[in-house]
Protein backbone atom coordinates (compact mmCIF):
# COMPACT_ATOMS: atom_id res chain seq x y z
CA UNK A 1 0.00 0.00 0.00
CA UNK A 2 1.17 3.40 -0.74
CA UNK A 3 1.49 6.14 1.76
CA UNK A 4 -1.36 8.00 0.22
CA UNK A 5 -3.68 5.06 0.52
CA UNK A 6 -2.64 4.63 4.15
CA UNK A 7 -3.33 8.25 4.84
CA UNK A 8 -6.80 8.04 3.20
CA UNK A 9 -7.54 4.87 5.14
CA UNK A 10 -6.38 6.54 8.37
CA UNK A 11 -8.61 9.54 7.66
CA UNK A 12 -11.57 7.24 6.95
CA UNK A 13 -10.96 5.44 10.24
CA UNK A 14 -10.77 8.77 12.07
CA UNK A 15 -14.04 9.93 10.47
CA UNK A 16 -15.71 6.60 11.32
CA UNK A 17 -14.48 6.82 14.90
CA UNK A 18 -15.71 10.41 15.17
CA UNK A 19 -19.13 9.42 13.78
CA UNK A 20 -19.27 6.51 16.23
CA UNK A 21 -18.38 8.81 19.11
CA UNK A 22 -20.96 11.37 18.00
CA UNK A 23 -23.66 8.68 17.69
CA UNK A 24 -22.70 7.33 21.11
CA UNK A 25 -22.84 10.84 22.59
CA UNK A 26 -26.28 11.46 21.01
CA UNK A 27 -27.51 8.09 22.33
CA UNK A 28 -26.29 8.91 25.79
CA UNK A 29 -27.93 12.35 25.59
CA UNK A 30 -31.23 10.75 24.53
CA UNK A 31 -31.00 8.19 27.31
CA UNK A 32 -30.23 10.94 29.83
CA UNK A 33 -33.06 13.11 28.52
CA UNK A 34 -35.43 10.12 28.69
CA UNK A 35 -34.26 9.46 32.21
CA UNK A 36 -34.90 13.11 33.13
CA UNK A 37 -38.11 13.59 31.04
CA UNK A 38 -40.14 10.55 32.10
CA UNK A 39 -41.53 12.46 35.08
CA UNK A 40 -42.43 15.44 32.91
CA UNK A 41 -43.68 13.09 30.21
CA UNK A 42 -45.88 11.21 32.72
CA UNK A 43 -47.19 14.51 34.09
CA UNK A 44 -48.05 15.65 30.56
CA UNK A 45 -49.82 12.34 29.85
CA UNK A 46 -51.74 12.57 33.13
CA UNK A 47 -52.83 16.12 32.24
CA UNK A 48 -54.00 14.91 28.81
CA UNK A 49 -55.84 12.00 30.46
CA UNK A 50 -57.54 14.34 32.95
CA UNK A 51 -58.60 16.67 30.10
CA UNK A 52 -59.94 13.69 28.11
CA UNK A 53 -61.85 12.42 31.18
CA UNK A 54 -63.35 15.89 31.73
CA UNK A 55 -64.44 16.04 28.10
CA UNK A 56 -65.99 12.56 28.35
CA UNK A 57 -67.86 13.56 31.52
CA UNK A 58 -69.18 16.72 29.82
CA UNK A 59 -70.29 14.72 26.80
CA UNK A 60 -71.99 12.10 29.00
CA UNK A 61 -73.79 14.90 30.84
CA UNK A 62 -74.95 16.49 27.59
CA UNK A 63 -76.14 13.10 26.29
CA UNK A 64 -78.12 12.50 29.51
CA UNK A 65 -79.63 16.02 29.30
CA UNK A 66 -80.54 15.52 25.64
CA UNK A 67 -82.19 12.17 26.43
CA UNK A 68 -84.15 13.75 29.29
CA UNK A 69 -85.23 16.62 27.05
CA UNK A 70 -86.41 14.17 24.38
CA UNK A 71 -88.40 12.24 27.02
CA UNK A 72 -89.98 15.51 28.24
CA UNK A 73 -90.91 16.55 24.70
CA UNK A 74 -92.35 13.10 23.98
CA UNK A 75 -94.35 13.16 27.25
CA UNK A 76 -95.65 16.70 26.57
CA UNK A 77 -96.66 15.73 23.04
CA UNK A 78 -98.52 12.66 24.31
CA UNK A 79 -100.32 14.80 26.92
CA UNK A 80 -101.23 17.39 24.27
CA UNK A 81 -102.64 14.68 22.00
CA UNK A 82 -104.58 13.16 24.90
CA UNK A 83 -105.99 16.58 25.85
CA UNK A 84 -106.87 17.28 22.23
CA UNK A 85 -108.82 14.01 22.06
CA UNK A 86 -110.51 14.57 25.43
CA UNK A 87 -111.46 18.20 24.91
CA UNK A 88 -111.93 18.43 21.15
CA UNK A 89 -115.69 18.68 21.66
CA UNK A 90 -115.46 21.59 24.12
CA UNK A 91 -116.63 24.33 21.73
CA UNK A 92 -119.29 22.10 20.21
CA UNK A 93 -120.58 21.07 23.65
CA UNK A 94 -120.71 24.74 24.74
CA UNK A 95 -122.95 25.47 21.77
CA UNK A 96 -125.31 22.63 22.74
CA UNK A 97 -125.79 23.73 26.36
CA UNK A 98 -128.28 26.54 25.59
CA UNK A 99 -130.39 24.03 23.63
CA UNK A 100 -130.58 21.75 26.67
CA UNK A 101 -131.36 24.78 28.88
CA UNK A 102 -134.20 25.86 26.58
CA UNK A 103 -135.73 22.38 26.61
CA UNK A 104 -135.59 22.32 30.41
CA UNK A 105 -137.24 25.77 30.59
CA UNK A 106 -139.95 24.66 28.17
CA UNK A 107 -140.71 21.69 30.40
CA UNK A 108 -140.51 23.72 33.61
CA UNK A 109 -142.85 26.52 32.51
CA UNK A 110 -145.32 24.45 30.51
CA UNK A 111 -148.93 23.95 31.64
CA UNK A 112 -148.80 20.31 32.77
CA UNK A 113 -152.51 20.32 33.66
CA UNK A 114 -153.58 21.04 30.09
CA UNK A 115 -154.44 17.67 28.54
CA UNK A 116 -154.17 19.09 25.02
CA UNK A 117 -150.42 19.75 25.30
CA UNK A 118 -149.46 16.81 27.59
CA UNK A 119 -148.18 14.70 24.67
CA UNK A 120 -146.06 17.64 23.47
CA UNK A 121 -144.57 18.10 26.95
CA UNK A 122 -143.83 14.36 27.18
CA UNK A 123 -142.16 14.53 23.77
CA UNK A 124 -140.00 17.47 24.87
CA UNK A 125 -139.10 15.62 28.10
CA UNK A 126 -138.07 12.50 26.14
CA UNK A 127 -136.11 14.59 23.63
CA UNK A 128 -134.34 16.48 26.44
CA UNK A 129 -133.49 13.23 28.24
CA UNK A 130 -132.14 11.56 25.09
CA UNK A 131 -130.19 14.74 24.30
CA UNK A 132 -128.54 14.72 27.76
CA UNK A 133 -127.82 10.96 27.42
CA UNK A 134 -126.26 11.53 23.97
CA UNK A 135 -123.85 14.23 25.17
CA UNK A 136 -123.03 12.13 28.27
CA UNK A 137 -121.65 9.43 25.94
CA UNK A 138 -119.01 11.96 24.89
CA UNK A 139 -118.03 12.95 28.43
CA UNK A 140 -120.42 15.87 29.06
CA UNK A 141 -121.83 15.56 32.59
CA UNK A 142 -124.50 17.65 34.34
CA UNK A 143 -123.58 19.60 37.49
CA UNK A 144 -126.80 19.89 39.52
CA UNK A 145 -125.68 20.73 43.08
CA UNK A 146 -129.11 21.08 44.72
CA UNK A 147 -128.67 20.49 48.48
CA UNK A 148 -124.85 20.09 48.22
CA UNK A 149 -122.12 22.19 49.83
CA UNK A 150 -121.11 25.20 47.75
CA UNK A 151 -117.97 24.44 45.68
CA UNK A 152 -116.41 27.49 44.01
CA UNK A 153 -114.73 25.26 41.42
CA UNK A 154 -118.05 24.10 39.94
CA UNK A 155 -120.62 26.58 41.25
CA UNK A 156 -121.18 30.30 40.76
CA UNK A 157 -123.06 31.95 43.62
CA UNK A 158 -125.65 34.37 42.25
CA UNK A 159 -127.07 35.32 45.65
CA UNK A 160 -127.08 34.37 49.33
CA UNK A 161 -130.17 33.88 51.42
CA UNK A 162 -130.45 33.39 55.18
CA UNK A 163 -131.83 29.98 56.06
CA UNK A 164 -132.41 28.09 59.31
CA UNK A 165 -133.39 24.86 57.54
CA UNK A 166 -129.93 24.09 56.09
CA UNK A 167 -126.43 24.83 57.29
CA UNK A 168 -124.55 27.83 55.84
CA UNK A 169 -122.87 27.51 52.41
CA UNK A 170 -125.39 24.96 51.15
CA UNK A 171 -126.92 25.27 47.68
CA UNK A 172 -130.64 25.93 48.22
CA UNK A 173 -131.60 26.69 44.59
CA UNK A 174 -130.10 26.01 41.16
CA UNK A 175 -130.91 28.74 38.64
CA UNK A 176 -128.96 27.12 35.81
CA UNK A 177 -127.26 23.71 35.78
CA UNK A 178 -123.55 23.50 35.13
CA UNK A 179 -121.68 21.06 32.88
CA UNK A 180 -118.28 19.39 32.77
CA UNK A 181 -116.45 17.73 29.88
CA UNK A 182 -114.29 14.81 31.02
CA UNK A 183 -113.91 16.45 34.42
CA UNK A 184 -113.08 19.92 33.07
CA UNK A 185 -115.64 22.63 33.79
CA UNK A 186 -117.55 23.81 30.73
CA UNK A 187 -119.95 26.05 32.60
CA UNK A 188 -120.43 26.56 36.34
CA UNK A 189 -123.83 25.96 37.90
CA UNK A 190 -125.52 29.24 38.84
CA UNK A 191 -126.79 28.80 42.38
CA UNK A 192 -128.33 30.45 45.42
CA UNK A 193 -126.39 29.73 48.62
CA UNK A 194 -127.62 29.68 52.20
CA UNK A 195 -126.09 31.78 54.95
CA UNK A 196 -126.57 31.94 58.68
CA UNK A 197 -129.68 33.98 59.69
Amino acid sequence: MSEQENQVEQENQDVTEQEAEQTQTESQAEIQSEELDPIAHIAALEAELAAANDKIADQKDSVVRAAAEIDNVRRRAAQDVEKAHKFALEKFANELLPVIDNMERAIEFSDKENDAIKPIIEGIELTQKSFVDAVAKFGVEVVNPQGEKFNAEFHQAMSMQPSEEVEPNTVIAVMQKGYTLNGRLLRPAMVMVSKAP
